[in-house]
């Protein structure tokens, strides 16, 4: 009873806090001189990692297995993912250049899993024989890790796509007024706004092949440690599921942008449609596939048979 009590606290808590950071967050895309507005959102979202982290504590106490049973509490830890990627950088620099992605995408992933349209599946079930097994956690975390880094370094390649064909888009001149009236002065407003525009492109480029190469690699290890745990349980390496199938799909989505990022003479706007190809490619296969209630890997009636 304390258990519950405890997490029905955390949850509110945590729903709480993530709709006072949104607010916050629209308010400084209007105003984005407010930097103590920016310090409190970035708090906020410290405050928010904890809370989860105390949610995922709480279940696996009073539960007795790793918190990812079922599709809510998959999406509690899809949204203490998107946390450490967006805290982590914030921690390093006291600045975080990705947080106009991660922590949006914390905030309506928290929001939606609070929110009470999942209340049915709230509750944790017992465990089905083939997920009490040790590789629950390693296979179940690498993969919902792989999916929050890949999603986050998909919206990155989405937001250079918009820029590099979108011409009129006025958000170049905002950093450094200084210099941009220098830089004006000597090469014209046009230089001014090209420059600016291929410099977002690169920040944009880098920091979404450093994000998805992290996911990569922790996908990559997620289907493998899948396979060994697979062959526990069913007595195969891989049996043609319609989870594995799309997972398969997902990781070779990723291998061709990993590729074609290497290859430094095309355009980055090459590699970016690649990685949006995949952010839908991992929507289909972490919630799809599930929601279909198909094959060994489904969640079926929201109840998690295997990940």
């Amino acid at each position: 009873m304390i258990f519950l009590t405890l997490e029905h606290i955390l949850t509110h808590i945590s729903f709480s806090i993530v709709s006072i950071v949104i607010t916050i967050y629209l308010i400084t895309l209007l105003i984005d001189e407010i930097v103590k507005l920016y310090d409190s959102s970035e708090r906020g979202m410290i405050a928010t990692f904890f809370c989860i982290t105390g949610l995922l504590v709480t279940r696996w106490i009073y539960s007795g297995h790793f918190p990812l049973s079922n599709l809510y509490e998959s999406l509690i830890f899809l949204s203490w993912s998107f946390s450490i990627i967006h805290i982590v950088p914030y921690l390093k620099k006291k600045k975080n250049d990705l947080s106009a992605i991660t922590a949006p995408s914390a905030i309506f992933t928290q929001v939606f899993t609070t929110s009470g349209l999942l209340t049915e599946i709230q509750q944790s079930a017992i465990l089905v024989p083939a997920l009490q097994s040790e590789w629950l956690i390693m296979h179940v975390t690498m993969m919902v890790l792989g999916y929050a880094a890949l999603l986050c370094g998909s919206l990155l390649s989405v937001a250079l796509l918009v820029i590099t064909f979108r011409k009129d888009i006025n958000l170049f001149y905002k950093s450094n007024p200084l210099l941009n009236e220098s830089f004006s002065f000597v090469f014209g407003n046009l230089s001014a706004k090209n420059y600016y525009r291929s410099q977002l492109i690169q920040q944009l480029d880098h920091w979404s092949y450093r994000v998805i190469s992290i996911g990569f690699v922790f996908l990559t290890i997620g289907i493998l440690s899948g396979a060994v745990w697979a062959n526990e349980a069913w007595g195969s390496y891989w049996n043609w599921d319609p989870k594995e199938i799309w997972a398969f799909i997902t990781w070779t989505v990723f291998a061709i942008y990993l590729h074609t990022r290497t290859n430094t003479k095309q355009p980055p706007a090459n590699s970016a449609i690649v990685a949006s190809i995949g952010f839908l490619i991992i929507w289909i296969c972490y919630f799809g596939v599930n929601l279909l209630g198909i094959g060994l890997h489904s969640y079926g009636s929201f109840t998690l048979r295997s990940n």
